[in-house]
């Protein structure tokens, strides 16, 4: 590789990306770019984060517990989905609502604190905004704009700097200093507030030139805009703001000196682009817990050469800001643990969350930021007692953001830890479904029955952890019920999934935190007696979060009818998990197929059709027209049908089932049976089980036999049975030999005691 020629090439890359994405420009130029896109170089800081949701879009999910939106900015694509965001579909909703609020009222009033149990994702939510709008920031749809302050150099510039009419240099004359090079700049001031360019221009010639460029209705009051009108809101901020103090200083000395000459003031703007940047504090800051003030000031010309600067600002006492609350301007400000702070540290944001000012000793701050914040539900508790929560109740929005009260959303987080990469070894199926299952079991609480009507109200009073937890993630219902109470039951599954919303002491506001599961995961995959990560080892250290009663608060609440029984939901996923690895190895040794449960539930469908209809059915053998056969029906509702139900009206249900998937699904889609009929599926796989029980357990000795080195006595093709066995777990269900070995050893003890 010839180093000079690769330097060179970078270097031609990167100056076209500097001019395609219009890195710094003269004043008169970006004038000419609002021209072009007027709203979106109008934007508040509201306006913006509002836009950096609906630039990622959304999808609607349909779930048991309704219909909800997911905002696609949580799923982190634009960073190959590090720091994505698991379910709390309906917190998102609640941040853009409130965004859309600030955009309607023209101004960022209040404070976003979102508050929930530790560990319950309060961070990531706040996190994965920051990160979008950062990469947002460098998209075109998301330039934003600064401006400096720019002095060319004496030798540049003959007489007094920046005053004479025209400026000639190597390129030329310039009618602006802003695109001059390093050389030929003297001195170059920032502003560290990022005021918007547009201040630039008097108040009223810029609400003139946003009329003239977005309408009339953009700059009129709160409550003047016609009812349903979309039009765009210019707010407060770009309306009415104003350059910060230091600016102002500036501004005017070079007004003064310029006798009054606008135009040679703006001579010296350099606009410039700039990206939102957490690592770099640019427009996102984060406040910790601490003792201190956010935000500060310090003298420039105390440790600034007066050389260095121009005589029209030498005898001014420039004063620069800093702080956080100056870092995110134009962005994001976040307060971690907020309401960890004494009180005194944050009185400020009643003002500042309200009307966006912070006063300090020698001026005030004019912000433009969304204030984020996060506390748990304690530290809130004990606030809501002061005094003064009364005067903060109106300036904050509170989002509750509760722990995953659905198994696959839970399942998304540990899926995401589990990695060869992160954990240093294979990772053997199934070990997060075991720790999201638990996780998600003890943060239910037993349902209110009272709170329902008729037969209902006993159907939920029975539900056990276990069937509240399939209500929720799938819409599964106990096999006990008829159809018509599990039809029942699916109805009112929103209602019993939002009952105690509005309780201080709701669903999902204590248990297990996904923290907690995956330090249990990491533990585990330093079991020293298995060669994989397996859900086996899981489970062990999720006995030992049992017996740690005293570090864990959840473990001391009182059992209630099952519920938070800890312990216990510790053998709930035990039993799952050797369910479906049953299931799994059968379906490995080619014993019973899916295929074939599908064929026999499918025959008796067609047959229970043509007698709810009391119609005769085609012989395929005969060709001749016949009865549905009795014999068939019986035999196979012996077998998926509960033992108290009438034939007639099991077969009835089925039929209106049926019909009830074809009116939510009128494209044509083929019938899933065992979607739509997941209980009579279960129950005729375990009959197909217990038929086949002798066989499994020979095959399964078998199989670890050949897994233990140990081929005595078997003969060669049942060699290449448990070969063919293992392959096949290992190509449809991730098993390598070790932990396919693991998981075997593991269902013949707990399962077949041998």
């Amino acid at each position: 590789m010839e180093i000079r020629r690769y330097l060179q090439g970078i270097g031609t890359e990167v100056k076209n990306t500097f001019v395609q994405n219009r890195m710094l420009l003269s004043y008169d130029q970006y004038l000419e770019l609002v021209e072009k896109e007027p709203a979106r170089q109008a934007r508040n800081a509201a306006q913006y984060l509002k836009d950096v949701f609906e630039y990622y879009g959304q999808v609607e999910l349909r779930t048991p517990i309704g219909t909800l939106k997911r905002f696609r900015l949580f799923d982190c694509d634009f960073s190959d989905g590090v720091g994505r965001v698991a379910g709390q579909e309906e917190v998102q909703a609640a941040i853009y609502r409130i965004l859309g609020n600030f955009v309607r009222n023209r101004q960022v009033d209040k404070l976003i604190l979102l508050h929930g149990p530790n560990g319950s994702a309060k961070s990531s939510l706040i996190a994965a905004i920051e990160s979008g709008t950062a990469a947002y920031s460098r998209k075109p749809e998301g330039a934003l704009y600064r401006f400096n302050w720019v002095f060319p150099s004496d030798k540049l510039v003959k007489g007094s700097i920046g005053f004479n009419e025209k400026v000639t240099g190597p390129s030329g004359e310039f009618s602006s200093f802003a695109l001059l090079e390093g050389e030929a700049i003297d001195a170059r001031l920032q502003c560290e507030v990022k005021d918007h360019p547009l201040f630039l221009l008097p108040k009223h010639e810029r609400r003139r030139f946003l009329e003239k460029l977005l309408g009339e209705e953009a700059l009129r009051p709160v409550g003047q805009v016609a009812p349903g009108q979309d039009a765009f809101n210019v707010s407060d901020y770009i309306a009415n703001g104003d350059l910060c103090h230091k600016c102002r200083q500036i501004y005017s000395a070079l007004l003064a000196h310029y006798q009054g000459d606008y135009l040679r003031v703006l001579r010296h703007v350099q606009v410039e682009r700039f990206y939102i940047s957490s690592r770099y504090q640019v427009g996102i800051a984060t406040v910790e817990p601490q003792l201190s003030v956010d935000a500060s000031y310090r003298q420039v010309t105390a440790d600034r050469s007066h050389g260095s600067l121009p005589p029209a600002l030498q005898n001014l006492s420039l004063l620069e800001p800093s702080g956080p609350l100056v870092a995110g301007n134009r962005g994001i400000v976040e307060y971690s643990d907020l309401l960890k702070r004494p009180l005194e540290h944050f009185k400020y944001l009643l003002v500042a969350s309200e009307n966006q000012q912070v006063t300090l000793e020698h001026f005030t701050l004019f912000l433009d930021t969304v204030l984020l914040a996060s506390s748990n539900e304690k530290h809130l508790a004990a606030f809501k007692e002061t005094p003064d929560f009364a005067s903060f109740k109106g300036r904050i929005e509170l989002v509750r953001v509760p722990y995953l009260r659905r198994l696959s959303n839970e399942q998304q987080i540990y899926d995401q830890q589990l990695s060869r990469a992160s954990l240093g070894r294979h990772v053997a199926p199934h070990g997060s479904l075991v720790a999201a299952q638990w996780a998600v079991l003890t943060r239910l609480k037993k349902p209110i029955p009272e709170r329902y009507q008729g037969d209902l109200r006993e159907i939920v009073d029975a539900l056990t952890p276990l069937e509240k937890l399939q209500l929720y993630d799938a819409g599964e219902v106990p096999d006990r019920l008829a159809l018509g109470e599990a039809k029942d039951l699916r109805k009112h599954a929103e209602e019993i999934y939002r009952e105690s919303d509005t309780y201080p002491n709701y669903e999902g506001r204590s248990g297990a935190s996904a923290r907690e599961i995956k330090t249990a995961i990491s533990n585990a995959a330093q079991n020293p007696h298995f060669l994989c990560l397996t859900p086996q080892a899981i489970l062990e250290e999720l006995r030992a979060i049992c017996r740690d009663k005293s570090v864990y608060e959840f473990l001391q609440q009182e059992v209630v009818d099952g519920f938070h029984d800890h312990e216990a939901f510790v053998g709930v996923a035990e039993a799952r998990l050797l369910a479906i690895v049953d299931e799994e190895v059968r379906d490995s040794m080619g014993l019973v197929s899916e295929a074939q449960y599908r064929q026999i539930f499918e025959r008796y469908v067609q047959h229970v059709s043509h007698w709810v209809k009391n119609e005769k059915m085609r012989n395929r053998v005969t060709g001749a027209y016949e009865p549905p056969q009795e014999s068939l029906m019986v035999e196979v509702e012996g077998i998926v049908m509960p033992a108290d139900e009438d034939r007639g009206e099991f077969r009835r249900g089925l039929i209106s089932a049926i019909g009830a998937f074809r009116l939510d699904n009128p494209d044509g889609l083929d019938i899933d049976y065992a979607r739509i009929f997941q209980d009579q599926f279960r129950r005729l796989r375990d009959h197909y089980f217990e038929a086949h029980k002798k066989q499994l357990q020979h095959n399964k000795n078998n199989v670890l036999k050949v897994l233990a080195g140990d081929q005595g006595g078997l003969s060669d093709k049942e060699v290449a049975q448990v070969n063919e066995t293992v392959a096949t777990m290992n190509t449809r269900y991730g098993y390598c030999r070790n932990c396919a070995k693991d998981a075997i050893v593991f269902l013949s003890r707990k399962r077949y005691g041998n």
